[in-house]
């Protein structure tokens, strides 16, 4: 199964969709592309689950890793829409309780 990322940002405000399967061997396509958003000073990362049916250890990681270096220097990033699957390994990790989970992507706000 492939997964494929997609970005778009606005202001400091970002949106990544992912769609299938994030595990050992796809999850550095989703490290990159939130790797090129660290480097552009986005303070604010959605990440869009909607379309990830699968979701391993390895990909928690990529995400607790980014969440991190966007909270060092007082960024968020939220998880948005994830599957029951995604959301049952949120939940059994605890993960649940330490990233912020939202049921759908945010608006970008204006201005």
């Amino acid at each position: 199964m492939e997964l494929n990322v997609s970005t778009s940002s606005q202001g400091g405000h970002a949106v990544v969709t992912a769609t299938g399967e994030l595990d050992l061997y796809t999850a550095p396509r989703l490290q990159n592309a939130l790797a090129v958003l660290l480097r552009e000073e986005v303070d604010r990362i959605v990440v869009d689950l909607s379309g990830v049916e699968f979701c391993d250890s390895t990909g928690m990681n990529v995400l607790l890793s980014a969440m991190k270096r966007l909270k060092e220097r007082g960024g968020s990033l939220e998880l948005a829409a994830p599957r029951p699957a995604v959301k049952r390994i949120l939940q059994v990790t605890g993960l649940d309780s330490v990233f912020t989970v939202v049921d759908a992507v945010p608006a970008p706000h204006a201005g």
